[in-house]
């Protein structure tokens, strides 16, 4: 497996991302595809395709991801297997409090679940964090309770340029959203989005205005068991844009500190 250092052009790193795709297709199952229906993934499709090898692909929705983006995932991936979770995430947030950046049971509880037992292939990349970075290609899954389940990164070493490029010279249909101010797309409102999530409110009110009231039951909840931190805020609406926000007198609110 080649370095990154020894990749050079786009054409050397996609005929290694389809090596890797052919040396690892060793499951009869084939490949579980992790479609989160962004341009990695997009990207992540194509080269599953043109490798030859088998898979099938799925996607987990959370009940708060762009509608767009599922609009997209039906008329261009048709085959993606769309898992709707057991309860919607903004019930989840009243019963075990909201996500931050240190604590996102989130993520684990919508999204890392699937392809329990098998070989899951995602469009993970170095560039996309410094977390990500000390990732690599081929990865074991330590939560997996069958204990069998992989991680794949096919396009681990790409660059976002590379992401586009390919895109470009393949022709590969991609989520509208990328052309409308977005550069990421996934949950809504999601705190790894830092500033944009102003943008995302302004876009999508309906959406806001479903948060709002959830950010108002889970302030009931927690003034009736007399949380001592409860009195920061009038309401579950202040709450929840010190939240949205973080810019507020109280400090940063991924101290976590409002958790069950």
């Amino acid at each position: 497996m080649l370095r990154e250092e020894t990749l050079f052009g786009l054409r050397d790193k996609v005929a290694e991302s389809i090596k890797i795709l052919q040396e690892h297709a060793t499951d009869p199952e084939g490949y579980y595809f992790a479609d989160s229906g962004g341009k990695d993934s997009a990207v992540c499709r194509h080269l599953l395709q043109v490798s030859g090898v088998k898979f099938d692909a799925h996607h987990s929705l959370t009940t708060i991801d762009p509608p767009e983006l599922i609009y997209f995932l039906r008329e261009h991936h048709p085959d993606t297997v769309i898992h709707s979770p057991a309860k919607p995430f903004l019930q989840r947030l009243v019963e075990k409090g909201y996500p931050t950046r240190q604590c996102r049971w989130c993520c684990k509880e919508y999204k890392e679940t699937g392809g329990a037992g098998r070989t899951v292939v995602t469009g993970v990349r170095a560039a996309e964090s410094s977390r990500r970075a000390k990732r690599w290609y081929i990865e074991s899954c330590n939560s997996d309770p069958r204990g069998h389940k992989w991680f794949v990164h096919p396009i681990f070493h790409w660059t976002e340029e590379d992401v586009w490029e390919y895109i470009r010279q393949e022709n590969i249909p991609y989520c509208k959203l990328y052309d409308e101010g977005f550069s990421r797309i996934g949950c809504l409102l999601c705190p790894m989005a830092g500033k944009h999530r102003l943008f995302e409110a302004e876009r999508y009110p309906v959406y806001v205005r479903n948060f709002i009231r959830a950010f108002e039951r889970l302030y009931e909840k927690r003034k009736s068991t007399g949380k001592r931190y409860m009195d920061r805020w009038k309401s579950g609406e202040e709450m929840f844009w010190w939240w949205l926000r973080e810019d507020n007198e109280y400090g940063d609110p991924d101290q976590g500190v409002f958790f069950e």
